[in-house]
């Protein structure tokens, strides 16, 4: 294959999906190697990553046990979303993901600012990662002297190397991934069950729901601080749209996709929400700092040699993993958006692997930079990029599903067919969500400190997306003549 695909090519080898009118210059190019166990892992691991590895001990610290709720409460909304995903995928498979459903449903503009979103979701949550990574790996002595901002750029090497090869290696990766961190968590789980069950010492506390009556309750520091979190856990659940990326370099999305998708629910129960409260059983919630990983601390006080070390390593996959899924995932967006002509043309250009390593790379540059905020600010990097992050997550999310409420009228008028896969009491579910969504953005605002400052970006990330779009928009409209005309 050559390394260079231009739209007009391109479009002729994407025909549009049934039931669909619109074709998309993106989706065509990929191999599809992802398999079921790949879809299905993928689910799995974009629901579990740095967000709970590394940010739930932060969130403890400052919320206590009330960080249960907080998850369990933007899991539900979470799943909205990605059910709507999943709904626009069975309807028409994409590479460009919401990106494309946002091109067709809102027009260029619409998907020059989801893709541009969603970037700096990525971008920034990629500065997250090999921030997590470095500060994960000083954990053992034998890094402890190496600065955090080498460590963050071997980091970055490591994955970018890997994930320019093929789609099939960055599918058997996450699979392997996945499969670390939900066998960490169970094994996890499954000793935190036991040491409350039997009431065994953990730190000089008994295990029990008196750990979290003698520690102030539920909300030991009152309500506010609970809700201040909120954004941050959105964080946590940044990446379970991926599945609906993936779904356009798979071979059956109508028979993985659903699957995949309904398992979220009882995983971000089982796994976000049960894994925070057995922390809060086990110890004292002021136990824990945003320093290291809860798990880590928790294994550490039980004294089991090795053990804190074996976890410290897991969540360190768990960051390689979420920085993977990013390059993997901005990779194909960009391509979407550079054969609309909405993003650089180098973008979307693939290599021999059939990988579009364009956009993966321009996203590994922006995590250079982040090496450079880990250098100048190695205490203050994570909080910095995710706070920014959450609003590429935050606009991401509405712009899935503003596509999928376009879309639910749509299919009113007639114009459109609804697949059996459906999100539920639509288009309620849509305005609720997109209600949460906005009270997010109001609570970091509110919340003052580095959130604040993030809100008032608003507008210069608003400024941005308008003054990129007349960049842009002359190329934008020069290429969709020549599709229509093709």
């Amino acid at each position: 294959m050559s390394d260079r695909i231009t739209a007009a090519e391109t479009l002729v080898a994407a025909p549009p999906a049934a039931g669909s009118p619109h074709v998309d210059a993106g989706d065509a190019g990929y191999s599809k190697d992802l398999k079921s166990r790949h879809i299905n892992m993928i689910a799995i691991g974009g629901a579990i990553g740095t967000g709970l590895f590394l940010g739930a001990g932060g969130r403890l610290a400052g919320a206590g046990p009330s960080l249960a709720i907080a998850y369990a409460v933007c899991g539900v909304f979470a799943f909205f979303v990605v059910r709507a995903l999943g709904e626009l995928v069975l309807y028409r498979p994409s590479s460009g993901a919401f990106v494309s459903y946002a091109r067709e449903f809102m027009g260029e503009k619409g998907a020059f600012a989801a893709g541009w979103l969603y970037f700096l979701n990525w971008a920034t949550t990629a500065v997250a990662d090999i921030t997590a990574a470095a500060t994960y790996a000083h954990f053992w002595g034998m890094f402890s002297d190496i600065p955090q901002w080498i460590l963050a750029l071997i980091a970055l090497a490591v994955v970018l190397t890997a994930n320019l090869i093929s789609v099939k290696y960055f599918g058997e990766m996450e699979f392997w991934f996945a499969i670390i961190k939900v066998g960490a968590l169970v094994a996890f789980m499954l000793i935190g069950i036991f040491l409350v069950v039997t009431q065994h010492p953990v730190d000089g506390h008994t295990p029990g729901f008196s750990t979290i009556t003698d520690s102030g309750g539920i909300f030991p520091v009152g309500m506010l601080p609970m809700l201040l979190v909120i954004q941050g856990v959105v964080f946590a659940y940044a990446s379970v749209e991926l599945c609906g990326v993936a779904a356009g370099e798979t071979k059956s999305p109508e028979k993985i996709m659903p699957k995949a998708i309904n398992s979220i629910m009882w995983r971000v129960g089982l796994f976000y929400v049960g894994s925070v409260v057995l922390l809060t059983l086990l110890l004292p919630y002021t136990s824990y700092s945003g320093d290291e990983s809860p798990f880590v601390t928790v294994m550490a006080k039980l004294g089991i040699p090795g053990a804190a070390g074996v976890m410290n390593l897991v969540v360190l996959t768990a960051a390689l993993s979420s920085l993977n899924s990013g390059l993997y995932s901005t990779g194909r967006i960009l391509r979407s958006m550079a054969l609309s002509g909405s993003a650089p043309k180098f973008t979307g250009r693939m290599n021999k692997g059939q990988v579009p390593y364009g956009g993966i790379l321009l996203t590994a540059g922006f995590g250079v930079l982040g090496v450079g905020l880990n250098y100048v600010m190695p205490g203050e990097a994570f909080e910095i990029v995710l706070n920014f992050a959450s609003i590429g997550i935050l606009g991401t999310w509405g712009m899935i599903m503003l596509c999928s409420l376009l879309f639910w009228h749509r299919s009113r008028d007639g114009r459109v067919t609804r697949p059996s896969y459906r999100l539920p009491w639509a288009p309620y579910t849509q305005i609720v969500t997109l209600a949460f969504l906005a009270t997010v953005v109001f609570l970091m605002w509110w919340g003052g400190g580095v959130g604040r400052t993030t809100v008032m970006c608003l507008p210069l990330i608003a400024a941005a997306l308008v003054g990129g779009w007349f960049v842009v928009r002359r190329r934008v409209n020069d290429l969709a003549r020549e599709r229509k005309d093709a």
